[in-house]
Order: structure tokens, then sequence, then C-alpha cells
């Protein structure tokens, strides 16, 4: 199943020439690993880049450089998916870069159960102050109302995550900021399985979420 949600233009273009923080850079580079469509457009990015940087000695950036970068993104083909250790990326439930992270796929993994049908795995990553996590939600469950004190990107690993009308499949990327206040909750069918980037904590309306939040850095 391919990706219907992406990676937005900023983020991919701060990917592309190295700026944006590990833990967000983790998300992106796992989302290409599952989207021909998105690594394609990073190629895009990266080429263009390197275009830029041996232009720079010799001219002016033109004023419309930005939307003829965005451009080229958008027109590039669509590449074939990559093999991932000599299996399709579809037979692996996390992909690398993910993976090395975590230290292997699914069945490896040790969860914290952080209330009756959620888990999560923190992902320790020094000095980066975005926090990226593992979230496991068995089907059917909400998560509590909250709103956000900066952006949260959340990809969908396994299973579909409902928002505001939209279902998310794997591959699926949903972006969120202060902004937001949404109670999305996992289908039906089977676990749902994220990764997540928070740049600050969330603000559950929920006096219990708000007490258990400090012990769980949600």
């Amino acid at each position: 199943m391919s990706a219907r949600h992406h990676i937005g233009d900023d983020l991919l273009l701060s990917y592309a020439a190295g700026t944006l923080d590990e833990a967000s850079s983790l998300l992106v580079a796992t989302h290409l690993a599952l989207c021909p469509h998105c690594r394609a457009r990073s190629a895009a990015a990266e080429a263009v880049g390197g275009e830029l940087l041996e232009a720079l000695p010799a001219a002016e950036l033109s004023p419309g450089l930005m939307q003829s970068v965005l451009s080229r993104l958008r027109a590039e083909p669509v590449a074939a998916p990559a093999p991932v250790h000599g299996l399709p990326v579809s037979d692996i439930v996390i992909p690398e870069p993910l993976r090395s992270y975590l230290g292997g796929d699914l069945d490896t993994l040790r969860w914290t159960r952080v209330a009756p049908r959620v888990q999560q795995i923190v992902i320790d990553i020094p000095g980066c102050r975005p926090q990226a996590r593992m979230l496991r939600f068995q089907g059917g469950t909400k998560v509590p109302t909250h709103s956000h004190g900066g952006r949260e990107l959340t990809l969908v690993l396994s299973g579909s995550l409902c928002d505001e009308g939209v279902v998310l499949v794997r591959g699926d990327v949903a972006e969120t900021d202060e902004q937001t206040e949404h109670q999305p909750h996992a289908g039906p069918d089977q676990d749902c399985i994220c990764l997540a980037v928070t740049d600050a904590p969330l603000r559950f309306k929920n006096a219990w979420a708000r007490l258990l939040q400090p012990l769980f850095r949600i």
C-alpha cells in the first residue's frame, strides 16, 4: 500500500539541506523508506541543492528560486520501492533507519505500558530537543483529547489511525501544530503502530492524562 499523506515541502527541503533535527530526520528518512514518491522528491531536492552550491560563487540566487525548487520536487517521476536487507519494504514492519535506532523489528521490541490499551518506546537521541517515540494503540483505542505546544509529526507503520475524518495507513504522515486540538483513534481492525516526534509536550484536557504526563515523558 502506497502512502497517501506525504512529508511537507518545508520538511523535505530542510531534510535535504541537512538542517533538520535528528528526531525529525529519523521520521522523514523512515517515511522515505516506505514512500517512493517522496524518495523521488528528496532526490530532486538534493540534486537541486548540489546545483545551487556549485553556482553560488558565480551567480546570485533569483527571487523565484524557492518556487522553482518546489515545482521540480512535484514533477519528479516516482521511483520503484527499494529492497531492505533483501526483502521488499512491504514485508518489514520497521524499515531502516528506524530499525537500527530500535535494535530490531517489531517482534524484538520491549514496550512500556502508559495506559490500559497504549504502549510506547521512547527513543533516546542525545542532544536532540524534539522527542521521538514509538506508540502502539490497540484497535479502536482513542487518544485523550489534546492540543499541542509545538509541532507533532506522526508516521503510521502498521494498522490505521483515524483523525478528524482522515484515515492514515502505513507510510502516511500527519503534521499538527499549536492550532490543532483533536482526539485521534486507532482503526478497529488491528493495533496501530506509529512513530511520533514532538518538539513540545502535549496539552491534555483530561486531568488524569495530565497527571501521568511527566511520568511517561509525553
